[in-house]
């Protein structure tokens, strides 16, 4: 199999990358969905994951959203791992065209990749509520950053120009998916000669359905579970990602 994609990759000269979640765990990043996954966890806040990431509960609860968030989603320590860095290695070949990705860590631009669609934003931009200033991960993480205007410790950061609050530039629950993101990634997909899904479960729409826009000639599926477009697909290769694409990108 890993013969079959090396070939696949060789002859191909406009791949397009579409991953989730199994990209990042091989990082350390926790996923979702799997029996050890955050939204399977118990919850020690008293609300289920997708609740609390909801847009409605982070106006309504914004301390909470905020403890839960900085607990559970934000991995500042976190490197690239060889899945991230063979993409790069693509893309600096020119046969890689970008990368869209459900994950909002960055670890893709860490490696070096250049051109990333990221469908549900990142983590690693905040900007103020208010005033539309824009911050870094390390602002919001900063504790003195996070005092109300009574003078009390909080997990909410707040703008140090107007004391709006803070928010990351993530898609949350209730909320739509940046629709420049949307076309630029359909635009990629529909035009690719080859689609290369790997990490994840081809479950969550509307991401998901971008695979529908794909009508290239490869589609290769990765992941270490079966998906149900595996019918679809040219090859399909259950096994680690960052395994299989550093075997195959030299």
């Amino acid at each position: 199999m890993y013969n079959e994609l090396k070939e696949i990759i060789d002859k191909s000269s406009s791949i397009v990358f579409f991953g989730g979640a199994g990209v990042s765990t091989e990082s350390g990043i926790p996923d979702f969905r799997s029996e050890t996954g955050l939204y399977n966890a118990k919850c020690e806040f008293g609300h289920s994951p997708e609740e609390m990431l909801s847009y409605s509960f982070f106006i309504r609860h914004t301390d909470t959203f905020y403890h839960y968030y900085k607990k559970y989603l934000i991995y500042p320590d976190i490197k690239p791992n060889q899945a991230h860095y063979a993409l790069a290695r693509l893309e600096s070949e020119g046969k890689l065209v970008s990368v869209v990705t459900q994950n909002i860590d960055g670890l893709h631009q860490l490696a070096g990749s250049n051109r990333v669609h990221e469908l549900h934003g990142s983590s690693l931009r905040n900007y103020c509520m208010s005033c539309g200033e824009k911050y870094a991960l390390d602002y919001i993480l900063d504790p003195d950053n996070c005092i109300s205007d009574s003078g009390e410790q909080t997990h909410i950061p707040y703008c140090s120009k107007c004391r709006g609050i803070v928010r990351p530039d993530v898609v949350l629950y209730e909320e739509a998916l940046d629709n420049n993101v949307i076309m630029a990634a359909v635009r990629d997909i529909s035009q690719a000669d080859t689609l290369i899904v790997g990490g994840t479960s081809l479950v969550v729409y509307p991401a998901a359905g971008l695979i529908e826009y794909f009508g290239g000639k490869n589609l290769v599926l990765i992941n270490k579970s079966k998906t149900q477009y595996d019918y679809k697909a040219n090859l399909v290769i259950n096994d680690s990602i960052g395994k299989v694409l550093n075997s195959c990108v030299q």
